[in-house]
């Protein structure tokens, strides 16, 4: 290979070949399925509830923006299909080989900022389950600066160094996690509507809550104001994934595998964790008083050998949501900035440590600020 050869190729950016396409249309509703059914998905909806909107509002909002987000999905993943490389090395037709690495940083940066939070997202899930067992908080004395706990960082860490280790598996081991873990979220989805009935006497009550934006209520008048915000937080949750899709559709074993395995596995499973979460925090309303948006607080606030398995789940949930939404696509972003020194497994590391330097921590401390 000549020098400048060096410069765009290595074995992780190379054209994807016949053995290599092995994914059907099910393993990409698998993938979308275990990736939508995760915390942060759950909090951005129950977050509209907790700015104001009804169910149907919050469902609704949900739904559109996902099924906008679909098209440049689709669109985008059938590059992948045919030419068999990643969104890093496609960004090249558009911008250079010089100048692909502008778009590429720039999704990658964003990548590693969510990264950052589902890791955070998972550290409170693994603090919470230590505290259920203990029988007491382990958040620990704050440490000034950084604005949260001993036993918070020490989660967030573990967490973080727990992740690394699937980083050296692949994309192959992220595929058989999702398949595997997908029928036990939805089973923990019905366990949560469960619980949300029982307590609020049914779907009546919860369903019949009037958002906060009619006549006389706390912000009457200021729908459109929430409302379009918050379209674009729902289309702008996936959309860094639209696009370095090709990253996992170059493994399509034919182009109709992608396109309906991702129309299956994205709006309709979106839509229906969507409800699931305003039910759940409608439900919160009822029984707490106040809307609690978080999931991990919520099965704290709960209690019970319930809460143990439920906060296991969401921290495997998280760990299958993390690698495959945040991490494959930067990892090669930052492979195709120097291909023949940094591997995949290396720009894994990359984005794995950038996502601890944003501390996350300070993007969810609020609703506001998160959606």
């Amino acid at each position: 290979m000549s020098a400048p050869d060096s410069d765009l190729w290595n074995e992780d950016l190379a054209p994807t070949g016949e053995a290599q396409r092995t994914w059907r249309w099910w393993h990409y509703a698998a993938l979308w399925l275990g990736m939508v059914i995760c915390v942060p998905a759950y909090m951005l909806a129950s977050g509209l509830i907790e700015q104001g909107m009804s169910a149907g509002q919050a469902v609704a909002t949900v739904l559109l923006g996902n099924l906008i987000v679909l098209v440049p999905m689709l669109l985008i993943g059938h590059a992948g299909a045919r030419h068999g490389v990643p969104y890093a090395v496609l960004a090249r037709a558009s911008f250079g080989w010089k100048g692909a690495r502008i778009p590429a940083v720039a999704r990658a940066v964003v990548a590693c900022g969510w990264y950052g939070i589902q890791t955070w997202i998972g550290g409170g899930a693994l603090l919470t389950l230590l505290g259920v067992i203990m029988g007491r908080s382990l958040v620990g004395a704050p440490i000034p600066l950084l604005g949260i706990g001993v036993g918070q960082l020490l989660a967030f860490l573990a967490f973080w160094g727990i992740q690394l280790l699937f980083v050296t598996k692949g994309l192959t081991a992220v595929r058989r996690l999702e398949t595997w873990t997908a029928p036990i979220k939805l089973v923990i989805c019905a366990l949560m509507v469960w619980w949300a009935m029982d307590k609020a006497g049914g779907l009546g009550p919860i369903f019949h809550q009037p958002s906060a934006f009619v006549d006389g209520g706390p912000k009457a008048g200021q729908f459109w104001s929430v409302f379009v915000p918050a379209l674009t937080a729902m289309v702008g949750f996936w959309a860094t994934l639209a696009l370095n899709i090709p990253d996992f559709t170059r493994f399509a074993k034919k182009q109709a595998d992608q396109i309906l395995g991702q129309a299956i596995g994205l709006p309709i499973p979106m839509a229906l964790l969507a409800l699931v979460s305003v039910i759940t925090t409608s439900a919160t309303v009822i029984v707490f008083g106040k809307a609690v948006w978080d999931p991990v607080q919520l099965a704290g606030d709960i209690g019970g050998i319930a809460v143990v398995i439920g906060l296991l789940i969401i921290s495997l949930d998280t760990v299958c949501c993390n690698i495959a939404a945040n991490l494959v696509g930067p990892a090669y972003d930052f492979s195709a900035l120097w291909p023949s020194k940094i591997t995949y497994r290396l720009g894994g590391w990359i984005t794995a440590g950038i996502g601890v330097l944003i501390m996350p921590w300070k993007l969810l401390e609020t609703t506001e600020g998160y959606i």
